[in-house]
């Protein structure tokens, strides 16, 4: 029913000129400048009160820089060039770091097949919506740091130093490497930014089956 009646605000904000976008009862209204915006806001509130008789959430209104604010888990950067792009609302990097922190929490006895699966299963849908952020670097570098969790999780996992033996020669690595890495007293996450990067790069990655957020994005893209 609400839909309904925000229709009529959409026909309201077309006759008086404004540039806008909504979604269900999710909605940005971009003027020149903030004395404006404090204009239009009192006037969009008077008319759904009034009006429509809804009632606005306080809470999440606001008047402010479009970069400062979010839209459907998006926001706005101006680029060097003074192009206006999308990129990711900071509140849509905190969640989806959340949950990637969620699976792959060192604590939880999971297999690093099941972690790497449900990554995917929870990546793959939500690139398909955000990919149409326009900051690839934002990718990479989340990408790059799902990675370092997940070698923390396997160095956490090689807790004996023979297990570190056996493995880090399975790796291929010099017989002095292992003996090095597998002795060392550092902790996980030490241990997954530096010496385990260099033993778990990317192509390791991608033989157990991890998705690239990298490539997805290309993908994506490129098929838009």
């Amino acid at each position: 029913m609400a839909n309904i009646l925000l229709d009529d605000l959409d026909k309201e904000l077309e006759k008086r000129g404004h540039k806008f976008v909504r979604y269900a009862d999710d909605c940005n209204v971009y003027v020149k400048s903030k004395r404006a915006g404090e204009r239009v806001m009192a006037s969009i509130r008077k008319f759904l009160q009034e009006r429509l008789k809804l009632k606005i959430n306080e809470q999440k209104s606001a008047v402010d820089r479009p970069w400062k604010l979010k839209f459907l888990g998006f926001s706005m950067y101006k680029a060097k060039t003074g192009q206006i792009l999308i990129r990711l609302a900071p509140q849509t990097i905190k969640r989806v770091k959340m949950k990637i922190r969620e699976i792959t929490s060192r604590n939880k006895p999971v297999s690093m097949a099941e972690r790497i699966e449900r990554l995917n299963a929870y990546l793959g849908g939500w690139m398909g919506y955000f990919a149409l952020a326009e900051t690839p670097s934002i990718f990479k570098n989340l990408e790059g740091w799902m990675r370092r969790r997940l070698r923390m999780c396997l160095w956490k996992q090689w807790k004996r130093v023979r297990t570190r033996y056996r493995e880090l020669r399975a790796l291929g690595l010099p017989e002095w490497v292992v003996h090095e890495f597998a002795n060392a007293r550092k902790g996980p996450w030490r241990m997954a930014h530096g010496p385990m990067n260099r033993a778990l790069g990317n192509a390791y990655w991608q033989s157990q089956g991890l998705m690239s957020l990298t490539e997805r994005y290309s993908y994506l893209r490129q098929a838009w």
